[in-house]
């Protein structure tokens, strides 16, 4: 059973003063993956910051880091359409005019730490209808039980393709499920038959969930936008060691890595 792992080198929140070696402008984000790819990753899930290192969904911005990832290596790209919890939605889902070959959907509106994620069930259904039209995957975020209801939904109403439906149970955003073994063992046990599936662990569970994720057969993510930290006190000198600690924990499950050509047979990508 192979594990397809992806990156994800940025994300919305942190920053360089909560750890330097954040990547943030768009050769940063491209050396990262880079160095990901070579250690096992298939996938890059990407956010984008302008010059001032805040959350962006500026297609310019967005189609040179693509670009500058392509130049250096094959990985796929999946572009996150949840940007920042400060950008409207309106300019976050014309991301997918990129035609990257995945991006995110996320089914519901949130609390998200002291914030508000706000995904409002007609744009969702929107994003969803497009995404299906340019041949984009939808990678579904589910970070409560509710969350995935709501992707079924959109599946009976022939919004999402279900061969197969591709989820991300995320656990450790509060605001929603708790980063425990029990809530992924609810999620997964729910899921629809032949769905993919990855856990995200948002903070100190990260290195635990991982392998709980890997041992039941699911696929991983890893990188500064799930954990700063390598271990505990420690702060990750760049995406590498938490990718490379990753990979170290399939090897020792026999799990291999998934291929760029495998990855794209197991999720059905569509051709480019």
């Amino acid at each position: 059973m192979t594990v397809v792992l992806t990156v994800a080198p940025t994300g919305p929140i942190a920053t360089k003063r909560d750890n330097p070696n954040l990547p943030t402008q768009p050769h940063e984000i491209a050396e990262e993956v880079h160095a990901a790819y070579q250690v096992g990753a298939a996938v890059a899930h990407l956010h984008f910051r302008d010059a001032a290192d805040a959350p962006t969904a500026n297609l310019d911005i967005a189609r040179r880091t693509v670009d500058l990832i392509a130049e250096r290596c094959p990985i796929l790209i999946q572009i996150s359409t949840g940007v920042g919890l400060s950008v409207p939605f309106e300019q976050r889902e014309a991301l997918v005019e990129l035609r990257p070959r995945m991006a995110t959907l996320n089914p519901c509106s949130m609390s998200f730490g002291a914030d508000e994620f706000r995904n409002p069930p007609t744009d969702v259904a929107r994003l969803a209808a497009r995404m299906h039209e340019l041949g984009v995957k939808p990678e579904l975020e589910i970070y409560d039980t509710g969350h995935l209801d709501a992707c079924l939904r959109l599946r009976d109403k022939g919004l999402l393709d279900d061969e197969p439906m591709q989820f991300s149970i995320v656990l450790g955003v509060q605001g929603g499920m708790a980063a425990n073994a029990d809530n992924l063992l609810t999620m997964v046990r729910r899921l629809p038959e032949g769905a993919v599936w990855q856990v995200i662990a948002v903070g100190r569970a990260n290195h635990e969930l991982t392998g709980i994720a890997i041992a039941l057969g699911g696929n991983v993510r890893a990188g500064l936008e799930d954990t700063l930290y390598l271990r505990k006190g420690e702060l990750s000198k760049g995406n590498t060691p938490l990718v490379e600690r990753a990979a170290q924990m399939a090897a020792a499950y026999n799990h291999p890595l998934a291929s760029v050509a495998e990855t794209e047979a197991l999720l059905h990508l569509p051709s480019r």
